[in-house]
């Protein structure tokens, strides 16, 4: 029996870095680079148009924004704000969608010549890096709104920013160990505040104004503002190793599932240096009011490079330096998916298909889908089937018939026995 393997969804001109799905549009957004050296690798953001053909997910290109020398290696999205992380700069883009208005006629030759949308499996398009491709009907548009610089280490790099949930600011994180928090759209500077010795690595922004931050000197730390709350220990609860420092990979919020007003954190946990034998890496779910451990389990040896959750925050996906993608259940922490070396390099950033909007009509009659993106400059699609269950009722129905056919049983068997 062969490898599993994962349908690839799209694949861009350049390496792709980082991936949102906008829940409204049913647009995935997928943006990357070969940054500033003069390779002839270009830098963009691609909007790629999801739609169910035949039975099947597909993308198709519906735009190209060329960010020229930067590469855009982190992405956060607020309704149609984009913020890009773009070397040591966060840069704010707006995109719009509407209707495309009618052509002449040497703009509908134009098309013609063109030839038909690229999709997965048809014979692609040679296509100038940078143009713009259209989705019959629909056109959509790219504005560059502010910049600002939001590291100066001496080797400046921005490594994440994320909007909070209302979307008003933003916050971001570097390698001089700095966070820094933002009014969206201005990007006026609000706070600052040292996070880390050393390089930040993730952060996450909860609905109670609490700022979760993980770095390269081995912490998590919980914030309100710039005061420090607490620090997590996630080996409390769990295993102890004395001679393998860990230090923690990503973090993010997710809601309870049924319980809208609750939520969970959860962490990824790494081997701080690279060992000949690996130990296992770890996932935790904490509680999201007290930042207690609540349930810890290894997710495997292969070393974790990115997190997400999923909207309702029922499914947790994973992506490893080794290209391999798994989805988990984030009650349990219970493996559900894996496919070995997806991409056979390392996954940059993994997003799920948003569970409101048009994300139940691109679904089908899938449980959810979680996208891939890596180095390989392929965008891959990664879908788990609906589980059937058994409803309870029909349980109950059940057992009460296997007693009813055992009392006759035991009577025709046994006369008198009642």
């Amino acid at each position: 029996m062969g490898r599993r393997r994962a349908p690839e969804l799209y694949r861009a001109p350049f390496p792709l870095y980082a991936l949102q799905v906008d829940p409204s549009t049913g647009l995935l957004i997928a943006a990357g680079g070969g940054g500033a050296a003069k390779t002839g690798i270009k830098n963009g953001v691609h909007f790629l148009q999801l739609e169910q053909i035949n039975g099947r997910l597909s993308a198709s290109l519906l735009h190209s924004h060329d960010t020229e020398t930067r590469a855009t290696m982190n992405l956060a999205l607020a309704g149609n704000i984009l913020a890009a992380g773009q070397d040591a700069h966060c840069q704010l883009l707006r995109f719009q969608t509407h209707q495309q208005k009618g052509k002449t006629k040497a703009e509908k030759a134009g098309c013609k010549e063109q030839g038909p949308r690229q999709r997965k499996g048809a014979a692609p398009v040679e296509k100038k890096s940078g143009a713009e491709t259209h989705q019959e009907g629909i056109e959509l548009s790219v504005e560059n709104l502010q910049a600002v610089q939001t590291d100066f280490s001496p080797d400046p790099f921005q490594k994440v920013v994320c909007f909070n949930h209302d979307n008003t600011l933003l916050a971001t994180g570097g390698t001089d160990g700095y966070v820094r928090i933002w009014k969206v759209p201005s990007l006026e500077k609000v706070l600052e505040f040292r996070a880390h010795e050393g390089e930040i690595e993730d952060l996450a922004l909860g609905p109670n104004g609490k700022l979760v931050t993980v770095g390269w000197d081995l912490k998590a730390s919980v914030w309100q503002k710039d005061q420090l709350v607490t620090q997590l220990h996630w080996q409390e609860n769990g295993p102890t190793f004395s001679n393998t420092p860990y230090r923690y990979q990503a973090c993010r919020f997710g809601q309870v599932p049924d319980q809208p007003t609750r939520l969970r954190l959860f962490t990824v946990q790494i081997p701080h240096k690279r060992l000949r034998q690996p130990p296992p890496c770890y996932l935790t779910a904490w509680d999201g009011s007290t930042f207690l451990p609540l349930r810890t389990k290894s997710c495997g040896h292969e070393v974790i490079s990115c997190l997400s959750v999923s909207e309702s925050g029922t499914f947790l996906g994973l992506g490893t330096v080794t290209g391999s993608v798994a989805i988990y259940i984030a009650f349990s922490l219970q493996r559900l998916y894996y496919v070995k070396e997806a991409h056979g390099i390392v996954v940059t950033d993994v997003a799920f298909l948003p569970e409101k909007g048009r994300g139940p009509e691109l679904l089908g009659f899938h449980e959810t889908a979680l996208f891939s993106v890596a180095v390989d400059s392929r965008c891959q699609l990664h879908l788990l089937p609906s589980r059937r269950s058994v409803p309870v009722w029909l349980l109950l129905l059940l057992c009460v018939g296997l007693i009813v056919m055992t009392i006759v049983l035991l009577q025709g068997v046994f006369p008198g026995f009642l």
